[in-house]
């Protein structure tokens, strides 16, 4: 039996850690030959060599989202191996520590955007030929601290930086519609990711109705679902991943 993704090109940035490695993993399970888009070439390589024995097309390619140079070359190799992309998730991003502005550094303020948002702006319009091509669909990764009704912490640029995702997202979907591409975007909440570090996560799931700290394989499945044809008729839509954390 065929599986869901297979003949298909999915793209994943921020694919060598946490959120962005269960989403490769499962797009590789289902078929996908799989692009992994990502800083860490120990991590990277790993991945690959670890999908590839599994039997998937799988390929790292170094790339710093927020260096348009870096982009640039992701789009000329993704031409030269692949040369098609069905799938673009956009999932690299960055959390600085939180502090009250006056303390906030301009360069973590300047960095948290140039990777959080002007990365998925660069990257999305490198894809997007590739994509128009292949009626192709993008997921965005954001954060439920994007979200309007919700607000935590001192986490200013982050927050604000994953809310500029959820509007961007919203525009593409309006937008890409009749050009046939699916948009959507996905607000994690608290997930099982070294961003926690060694912090207990007990104290996290406290917080969270339904009493756990969730698993990148648990956006994992959301993000396989938003890709595939049982979603064909979701476009726009903004997503709490986050076991009602942000209720």
């Amino acid at each position: 039996m065929p599986k869901q993704f297979e003949g298909k090109v999915a793209v994943i940035t921020g694919a060598t850690a946490g959120i962005g490695t269960a989403c490769a993993r499962k797009f590789a399970a289902q078929g996908a030959d799989v692009v992994l888009v990502g800083r860490n070439q120990a991590r990277g390589t790993a991945l690959e060599e670890e999908l590839t024995a599994q039997g998937c097309k799988a390929l790292f390619i170094p790339c710093d989202v927020s260096r348009e140079e870096d982009v640039e070359r992701l789009a000329s190799r993704v031409k030269e191996v692949f040369g098609r992309v069905d799938i673009l998730y956009n999932n690299a991003g960055v959390m600085l520590p939180s502090m009250e502005i006056e303390r906030m550094p301009v360069e973590d303020w300047k960095k948290t955007f140039d990777i959080n948002i002007n990365g998925m702006f660069l990257v999305t319009r490198a894809m997007k030929p590739f994509l128009l091509e292949s009626k192709g669909c993008i997921i965005n990764n954001a954060s439920i601290a994007g979200l309007q009704h919700y607000a935590a912490g001192r986490s200013y640029a982050y927050s604000a930086s994953k809310a500029a995702v959820i509007q961007f997202s919203h525009q593409m979907a309006k937008n890409y519609g009749e050009e046939g591409i699916r948009v959507n975007c996905i607000c994690p909440g608290i997930i099982d990711t070294d961003i926690l570090g060694d912090r207990d996560r007990s104290v996290y799931a406290e917080r969270i109705p339904l009493g756990y700290v969730g698993q990148p394989e648990d956006v994992a499945k959301v993000v396989s679902f938003l890709a595939s044809e049982d979603a064909s008729y979701l476009t726009g839509v903004v997503l709490a991943i986050d076991g009602g954390a942000s209720l």
